[in-house]
């Protein structure tokens, strides 16, 4: 075995995580508890300085961030169809992924985790009000994509990096006080999603929860 995914439950390393369960990769699974700050020891700083999930460690190499793990997969497991083969579909799906990444998720980091950008109380509750605010929008277009890909998914006709970073946002959304169900269209490709089998391996082993919205 020469592929290993650290991962934490419900973060962003879900991506990757359904994407070797997809592919049928024979991987190692190392699970992270970022609330006991086992990704800011010493020993997992030996692997990645930046104390983040994921990281994918493929033989002696140590690969990092999502859109550069995304695109490793996509070419060690080609048959997969990950990404399209087609350059401008694929540079319009990377255009997505990244917009994700570097968008929509540190948005909701504003949200989940306002102590990051200030350590004045009162800040912080301004700071998770505007970003769930803000994050609403952002749902709101990730509906519209949805809307559009009808019962397709995101990035074409197969399963793929952009379906498992929605179904993660989306997730998140009730976190900052937003009821799934009310992206109708994104909530359908959720569960259709959720129900692939390596999506459903992954969800397993992370045991999560799609729906943790309360009103």
């Amino acid at each position: 075995m020469t592929l290993k995914l650290y991962f934490a439950p419900g973060a962003c390393s879900f991506v990757p995580h359904t994407l070797l369960e997809t592919a049928g990769a024979d991987f190692e699974p190392a699970l992270v508890k970022l609330h006991k700050g086992e990704n800011l020891t010493p020993e997992y700083k030996a692997i990645n300085p930046r104390g983040q999930v994921p990281v994918l460690v493929d033989g002696d190499q140590v690969i990092t961030q999502i859109v550069a793990i995304v695109n490793h997969l996509d070419q060690k497991f080609p048959d997969a169809g990950f990404l399209p083969r087609d350059p401008l579909a694929r540079t319009r799906v990377l255009e997505t992924l990244a917009w994700m990444n570097n968008t929509v998720h540190p948005t909701f980091t504003h949200v989940f985790m306002p102590h990051k950008f200030s350590d004045d109380a009162q800040a912080q509750a301004a700071v998770k009000t505007h970003g769930a605010k803000l994050y609403g929008g952002m749902l709101a277009e990730l509906e519209a994509m949805a809307v559009q890909a009808g019962a397709g998914f995101l990035g074409g006709e197969r399963f793929g990096p952009l379906d498992a970073y929605a179904l993660t946002l989306l997730r998140w959304g009730g976190f900052a006080g937003y009821d799934p169900q009310g992206y109708p269209a994104l909530w359908a490709l959720v569960q259709r999603v959720a129900a692939l089998p390596g999506v459903a391996r992954a969800i397993e082993r992370e045991r999560l929860q799609l729906n943790v919205y309360k009103a």
